[in-house]
């Protein structure tokens, strides 16, 4: 900024502006897992108390499924299944919740063992929004419109349950967990940059690290944890991973050069070491068997659901340090050194992020239904669903 600008702003304009800066910035989760790919947000103008007075900012009908919200500029996108035929990305207004557009295209609601509907949560990328359906449709839409800007279908084959996996954006490409082992569009074009093997894939979304000093994603495929160049699509090193019914689901966690991976039907987890010319398995055990909803890693100790259980796993060495079996098969987030819990019942708790036991701060039923989407604070507000599309936004804002 020239100095001859700067002294035409006042001290208090000056703070004002940064305050809006910081303001608008954590008013932003624009992808799954929010803005560092990790489940953790930042924001720290909200109270968790005051999840005890259920205080609905607004209420929302957004179709049947499983899909997250994504919040940028004032808006609120998710996605959902309506007259069992017809799929719908949403728009929302984020202080109202009032319906901006919604862009609808065909698609079965196609329940298999379980209710149905749409599994994926919409990225927000420069004015865009990027979404694949369970069936493999997949479109880039104007943010502010829902106008189509291209639209493709993957053209694999389809996992059991249907594609989940929501957009990775990075440079000038658009990738998502489909085949073997990804796929990549130009996010402008919607021309294919790279592709896989046509092989079912799993069900997470593509997770960001570093690997040698270059960029790179790790995939949960439907059978092993593949480390992926993100520019070329190319496999550079994967461990063997198989689950039954080939359901892995939940997103890996990667710190420095390990990655944690979690599995349901019995599975369990692992930590995985990748420093050396062949991962290599650090400790292995049935601690926690994350059948959809990935954990968090706060401070060297993960939090997330074994099965049915929420519960508390050392990263070093696999031990269990609590469990907690009221949320049931549900879901989280955190926020600093809280969890934001919602259990399957719809019972949405505030408990500290701790190793030394289960503490609750807050709790209130917010739902009822079947809940197994991660809830969501933005904004000083909390964002949950359950399956039959029944959307809540509660206000906790300080």
């Amino acid at each position: 900024m020239k100095p001859t600008i700067f002294n035409h702003w006042s001290v208090t304009t000056l703070t004002a502006a940064l305050l809006t800066v910081s303001v608008a910035a954590a008013d932003e989760w624009p992808n799954w897992r929010g803005p560092n790919h990790d489940g953790i947000s930042k924001e720290t103008a909200w109270n968790p108390a005051a999840v005890n007075a259920r205080k609905v900012a607004w209420e929302a009908q957004v179709g049947a499924g499983y899909s997250a919200v994504a919040v940028s500029k004032g808006k609120v996108y998710t996605s959902g299944n309506f007259n069992k035929v017809t799929d719908g990305v949403s728009c929302l207004d984020a202080a109202s919740g009032k319906l901006l557009w919604r862009h609808e295209y065909p698609e079965p609601l196609a329940p298999k063992y379980y209710s149905g509907g749409c599994s994926a949560t919409p990225t927000i990328h420069d004015g865009k929004v990027y979404f694949a359906s369970k069936s493999g449709k997949v479109f880039c839409l104007n943010a502010e419109t829902g106008k189509v800007i291209w639209n493709k279908e993957f053209g694999c084959k389809v996992p059991t349950w249907g594609f989940a996996s929501s957009a990775f954006i990075r440079g000038k490409a658009a990738i998502f967990n489909a085949g073997k082992s990804g796929v990549a569009y130009d996010k402008d074009s919607g021309a294919v940059l790279w592709s896989s093997a046509d092989d079912a894939c799993g069900y997470a979304t593509p997770v960001p690290f570093e690997y040698k000093g270059k960029p790179a994603l790790a995939l949960f495929t439907k059978d092993s944890l593949a480390a992926v160049a993100s520019d070329d699509g190319k496999v550079l090193w994967s461990y063997p991973w198989q689950t039954q019914h080939d359901v892995n689901a939940a997103d890996p966690v990667i710190s420095g050069s390990q990655a944690f991976i979690s599995s349901g039907y019995g599975r369990g987890c692992a930590l995985i070491d990748f420093s050396a010319a062949e991962p290599q398995k650090i400790w292995e055990n049935k601690n926690m068997r994350s059948h959809m909803s990935g954990p968090v890693l706060i401070a060297g100790y993960l939090y997330g659901f074994d099965d049915n259980r929420l519960t508390c796993l050392d990263w070093k060495t696999g031990e269990q340090k609590w469990d907690e079996k009221s949320p049931a098969k549900g879901a989280l987030m955190a926020a600093g050194n809280k969890l934001i819990v919602l259990g399957e019942t719809g019972r949405l708790a505030i408990a500290e992020a701790t190793p030394s036991a289960y503490k609750e701060i807050a709790a209130a039923q917010v739902l009822d239904g079947r809940c197994w989407t991660r809830p969501i604070l933005v904004g000083g507000r909390i964002h949950a669903r359950n399956s039959d599309g029944h959307l809540v936004c509660l206000d906790v804002r300080k």
